[in-house]
């Protein structure tokens, strides 16, 4: 029998291609990250279209995949386990930040502002639901889902994590009733398609208002040299002591990460029945961003209560680099998502994703601007190219269209865009939880629909309270 040294079979197994697999996929996103940035600083079409830089890295890699050779070489599950988790990840490192903006908007207006969002989020979900329940039922009921519709608010409103994520929950329910729907890539495709909506539509109808004298350019004053105050706020740790601040800020979102997988497979090792173990569980899992936003603000309560009481002397989060982490997570998300989508999977599903696609940009876009008119008096193009660029893709894309005509964000769209996201969390929960419950049967799409056509109702009254009330006054 052979002995092998120790050292002969740690060569071994860095040999092996289980070793270097996931690499190779971040490699992959890596150069593609390089080539798009380059692509987007010397090419001036690409520059104007405002196109997120990782989606176009995203495309790219999409793109390659038509050759076999390379097809072979990007493996989808790592995608899809990136895009799961720099989403889970990106949250957790938004959430522990510790908030110093205050709003120059009143308190009403972040509500309303969050109202907002989720009723856009509604809309979609309308919208999607209308398009998908017709299509199952009168075009292909074998291959496509008739609770699919409800994916229209995770690729544009969510982005390419929940649309991954919800995806192949929809994908469960539907193997379950004997449906073959491939539903990460319908969810993904709508994700990508989301992200050019947002920004090609934005780009469009922000020219067209320059060329009509509505919209004036405001010209940035951006700063060149930068000192350690704008990086950090007093009584911090040092950047570089016996250990790295940067290294603190990974520890922090990792751990608060790791309390997001104990809840999550506790949850999933509970007997929950039936129901609990084919509805519940797989949406527990679904909600890795939600569950690390809580977590994340609890962290961040617990350290900052024992400052308070002197246990802990320093200020261990640093904002800065908490929103580099955020920023190269959904990067990261955005590419991964997007390189992970299959055409073959999609192949009989263009026509649908086609038709929600589009009717679902068309209401996104109308439904915010005259939301946005009504809720921003003095700057309802700077809201609505805000809120419109963050609800077809991200909230960076909002904070990139605002940047076009407010770069010293000297309105309080930015504000807005930024504290709107708890009263979002609070107004949205609902159309999360029906989001879960839909795919169960037909009849609970059915009860869905009628939900949430009763909430937008509710939502758009108190959005709109003002000029409706003002009217049966006048009447």
């Amino acid at each position: 029998m052979k002995i092998l040294s120790a050292s002969t079979i740690y060569m071994e197994s860095f040999n092996a291609p289980e070793a270097w697999g996931w690499l190779i996929q971040m490699f992959i996103i890596v150069a593609a990250l390089l080539i798009a940035n380059a692509l987007r600083r010397k090419l001036p079409l690409l520059n104007r279209s405002l196109i997120p830089t990782a989606l176009i890295a995203g495309l790219i890699i999409l793109c390659l995949k038509a050759i076999p050779a390379v097809n072979g070489i990007i493996n989808k599950a790592a995608m899809e386990t990136f895009t799961y988790h720099t989403l889970g990840i990106g949250f957790i490192a938004l959430a522990l930040k510790n908030s110093s903006i205050e709003s120059r908007a009143g308190g009403m207006v972040v509500t309303e502002s969050g109202c907002l969002t989720a009723s856009t989020y509604i809309v979609q979900g309308i919208v999607g639901l209308l398009c998908t329940i017709p299509l199952f039922l009168f075009w292909n009921s074998r291959s496509f889902f008739y609770a699919s519709g409800l994916l229209l608010p995770m690729g544009y409103g969510q982005g390419p994590g929940q649309a991954l994520n919800f995806g192949k929950v929809y994908a469960g329910h539907a193997a379950d009733q004997g449906i073959l729907f491939a539903g990460a890539d319908f969810g993904l495709a709508i994700a990508a398609i989301g992200f050019i909506v947002g920004s090609l539509v934005a780009v469009i109808y922000m020219n067209i208002l320059r060329r009509q004298g509505k919209l004036r350019v405001k010209k940035g004053n951006y700063k060149e040299e930068y000192t350690l105050q704008d990086y950090e706020s007093k009584g911090e740790i040092p950047h570089a002591e016996s250990i790295d601040k940067l290294t603190v800020q990974v520890c922090l979102v990792m751990l608060v990460y790791a309390l997001v997988f104990a809840l999550m497979w506790g949850i999933d090792k509970l007997d929950m029945g039936n129901f609990g173990n084919k509805t519940i569980k797989p949406m527990v899992w679904g909600f890795n961003f939600l569950w690390g936003t809580l977590f994340g603000v609890l962290v961040k309560g617990a350290i900052n209560r024992f400052r308070k009481h002197r246990i802990i002397h320093r200020e261990y989060i640093n904002n800065y680099l908490l929103n580099r982490i955020a920023g190269f997570c959904f990067d990261v998300m955005i590419v991964a998502g997007t390189a992970a989508i299959s055409f073959e999977s999609l192949r009989g599903l263009w026509l649908p994703l086609i038709i929600v696609c589009t009717l679902g940009a068309i209401a996104t876009f109308f439904f915010v601007r005259a939301a946005s008119r009504h809720l921003y008096p003095g700057y309802e193009n700077e809201g609505f190219f805000a809120m419109f660029g963050m609800l077809t893709g991200t909230i960076s894309n909002g904070m990139v269209l605002l940047r076009e005509i407010d770069p010293k964000f000297e309105t309080p769209a930015s504000n807005n865009l930024v504290l709107q996201s708890l009263t979002a969390i609070l107004f949205g929960f609902p159309v999360l939880m029906l989001v879960g419950y839909a795919p169960g049967s037909l009849k609970a799409t059915y009860i869905t629909l009628a939900i949430l056509v009763a909430v937008y109702l509710i939502f758009t009254t108190f959005i709109f309270r003002k000029k409706l009330f003002k009217r049966k006054q006048k009447s």
